[in-house]
């Protein structure tokens, strides 16, 4: 199984841009789907948006679209959301996720590897 690590969390002012970063080690990345999923405090887990293994292609949260982009590069093991406009309410600790189980999924509980989390505040 891999190993997942995010980075590239901090502390912006709203309309500003963050891409955050997920690197896997430990395993062959390119046949695990990978997802963004964010928590801030009190709140439930939330999908952020999926990329797949096989052919990649992306799709989002429908109030994300638009402003987030998901990417990866399997050569250098690592996946990227890139973030623009963000608001206030995107404040959270981000996580990304892998599974081999699907091709691509929505459902956190699908995913089977976590990352540690990155902490994103967006100021008003």
């Amino acid at each position: 199984q891999v190993q997942l690590a995010e980075s590239g969390g901090g502390s912006v002012q709203a309309g500003a841009s963050l891409t955050l970063s997920c690197v896997a080690s430990g395993g062959t990345f390119d046949d695990y789907a990978v997802a963004w999923f964010r928590q801030a405090p009190g709140q439930e887990r939330e999908f952020v948006g999926a990329i797949s293994w096989n052919d990649p292609t992306a799709y989002y949260a429908d109030n994300e679209k638009g402003r987030f982009t998901i990417s990866r590069d399997n050569a250098k093991d690592t996946v990227h959301l890139q973030m623009n406009s963000l608001k206030p309410e995107d404040t959270a600790v981000y996580y990304c996720a892998a599974t081999r189980r699907y091709s691509i999924s929505r459902y956190d509980f699908h995913y089977d590897q976590w990352g540690q989390g990155t902490q994103v505040t967006v100021s008003s």
